[in-house]
């Protein structure tokens, strides 16, 4: 599968949509514009960049007062882009509004309408003729706007909105705002690395158990990589959760326990610590969980 066909691999914190959002679900690289000079002299590009996220995401971004930008990971956002299903289209004359959900929440999306505009972002990105998919309730899509705040309630203002017919590109998404979510919260894999390693190395202030846990399993790495400073209890969920045959879903909370003969109690709180540090994830509920490889 193509991966260029959802967006590149490289981030920084200034040039995402010049690098990552390059063919990243149908957006043009490094077009957002509308970032202002500062006194300085220094453009303020970084804020500007395309934000991949979550509606949740949207939905807990900080806004310290009614005039600034809003902030998410403690990073000043205006482009995002999210992928979701329209609960609702409600069409009016200036604008369409669709209700968007993507299993973290939902939003509102306001597309405002150019009736002089022979040709809209919309017409270059996903055209409303009939040989291409048209925007329906129930269906998934990708939208790119800005987050706005109105009478105390949240809605994205979209510059486009437009269909998914590669459902490889919702999970794509996910992953992505994974992915930049740990940039920003934890810094660059490199550092996470670091940080691991030092761990590791009794650094944090308590020396860290290298080895194998009773299943064989090499609980001290993530794919090459040191494990976080993380509890015994932990160590061995994520063995398990790493040499355990399993479908695409993961692991259940029960089968954990019964293949480790740890109570359920102690496999939650493990759990817990493994969610916490990004290392897996939830699949079909929040008792079954997966290893998050990257």
């Amino acid at each position: 599968m193509d991966y260029n066909s959802y967006g590149g691999g490289q981030y920084s914190t200034t040039s995402y949509g010049a690098q990552g959002g390059a063919g990243g679900g149908g957006f043009m690289g490094g077009s957002q514009g509308g970032s202002q000079a500062s006194p300085a002299g220094k453009g303020t590009y970084g804020k500007d960049t395309l934000r991949p996220v979550t509606i949740k995401q949207l939905l807990d971004a900080q806004q310290p007062h009614p005039d600034a930008e809003f902030k998410i990971d403690d990073v000043e956002i205006t482009q995002v882009t999210f992928v979701g299903q329209i609960r609702n289209i409600s069409t009016q004359t200036t604008n369409i509004t669709y209700k968007l959900d993507d299993g973290t929440g939902t939003v509102e999306v306001k597309q405002w309408v150019d009736s002089d505009a022979t040709t809209s972002l919309d017409d270059a990105f996903s055209s409303t003729t009939t040989s291409k998919p048209k925007l329906t309730e129930n269906e998934y899509a990708r939208v790119w706007g800005r987050l706005k705040a109105f009478n105390n309630k949240r809605h994205v203002g979209a510059h486009v909105v437009r269909p998914i017919t590669d459902k490889n590109e919702i999970q794509y998404h996910l992953l992505e705002a994974t992915f930049v979510h740990l940039y920003f919260s934890r810094g660059p894999p490199e550092q996470f690395s670091k940080a691991a390693v030092d761990g590791a190395n009794g650094k944090y202030g308590q020396p860290q158990q290298m080895g194998y846990d009773q299943n064989g399993a090499d609980a001290g790495t993530m794919n090459g990589r040191k494990m976080p400073n993380v509890s015994p209890g932990a160590r061995r969920v994520y063995g398990a959760l790493k040499t355990t045959p399993q479908n695409n879903e993961g692991l259940h909370v029960q089968n954990i326990a019964a293949t480790l003969g740890m109570q359920i109690a102690d496999v939650m709180k493990a759990g817990d610590e493994l969610l916490s540090h990004g290392m897996i994830f939830t699949t079909v509920d929040d008792n079954t969980w997966a290893i998050l490889e990257f």
